[in-house]
């Protein structure tokens, strides 16, 4: 059986200034002495001690996280970032397979602001477009159209993304990509050089920095005797012979050789847009080829290119 124990107070020290005693459980079996009177506690103090926790009330339960499902009128208020806009729930829930379908389903809960706004923390500047998209299909202007891409990848509209990739400027830069895939290089090749101007830059201590790459298409020399009889030279060489020809020429960076229509500009202007892109001032000319004498008659002829990287 439970006994409930307690100190009693000595009569020596009067009863307000002794500490209040704290119950005790104490299983005993048949076999175990029962406790002593005096530490014998009434049930009513054991229950002043130790009390069932209380029920929240309804202020408490306001200050906790809603019971799901969450609840969403038919025109909902939306505080997207710091703006705002208004549309219907039906407009949000469009597509199924979207973020905006699933956080307005009810499974999910969303905070609102001081006015009962829906709260999303994302920069709503194109949240406007994603809105006219789920109304009635619009598409953005062309200007606006790489980073209304990106809000849809967030938000994940398939179909708005699908429509997107299908007019300028992202159709055009699938063909790009395509063109760039065939040097899987290429991206290491822009960190190199952002890394070598950066060094050459703060080594120096100077506004700028230049660098030399070398761009070329084809991977065998060209040289005056051969351009007449290029193509049937090059197929004519065997595994060996075509070891003579392998070198490297004295830059910072080299891209090529590829197997398409685009040339040598093709992938200047790719190289130089990309380092725009990335805010970072470059330009560009060729101060020549490489001479370097392979054997025989045959030299490289590569061209190079001087890189001016400006910092500020």
């Amino acid at each position: 059986m439970f006994q409930w124990h307690r100190s009693t107070a000595t009569a020596s020290y009067p009863a307000e200034l002794l500490p209040r005693a704290r119950g005790m459980v104490v299983v005993t079996g048949q076999s175990k002495a029962s406790a002593t009177p005096d530490d014998a506690m009434s049930s009513s103090d054991a229950e002043d001690d130790f009390q069932e926790p209380a029920t929240p009330t309804a202020t408490q339960a306001g200050q906790a996280l809603p019971l799901l499902p969450q609840q969403f009128p038919e025109v909902v208020p939306l505080n997207v970032g710091g703006m705002f806009f208004t549309t219907r729930l039906s407009t949000l829930r469009r597509y199924e397979d979207t973020m905006l379908a699933a956080m307005f389903s009810g499974r999910h809960y969303i905070p609102t602001d001081a006015e009962g706004r829906y709260f999303i923390d994302r920069d709503g500047t194109y949240f406007g477009d994603i809105l006219n998209f789920l109304r009635s299909g619009d598409l953005p202007p062309r200007e606006r159209v790489r980073s209304v891409y990106k809000e849809a990848q967030y938000y994940s509209i398939g179909p708005l993304l699908d429509n997107l990739e299908d007019i300028q400027p992202l159709k055009g830069e699938k063909v790009r990509q395509a063109f760039l895939g065939l040097m899987p290089y290429y991206k290491d090749h822009l960190e190199r050089i952002i890394e070598i101007a950066k060094l050459r830059a703060m080594q120096r201590k100077a506004r700028f920095a230049k660098l030399k790459v070398c761009v070329f298409k084809e991977e065998m020399p060209i040289t005056p005797y051969e351009c007449p009889h290029f193509n049937s030279l090059r197929f004519e060489r065997s595994e060996s012979e075509a070891k003579l020809f392998e070198h490297h020429c004295e830059v910072d960076v080299s891209f090529g050789p590829w197997e398409a229509v685009a040339d040598v500009y093709d992938l200047l202007h790719c190289i130089v847009s990309d380092l725009s892109a990335r805010g970072i001032t470059v330009e560009h000319q060729c101060i020549g080829v490489c001479d370097k004498h392979l054997i025989n008659h045959y030299y490289c002829k590569r061209p190079i290119y001087e890189f001016k990287i400006t910092w500020w």
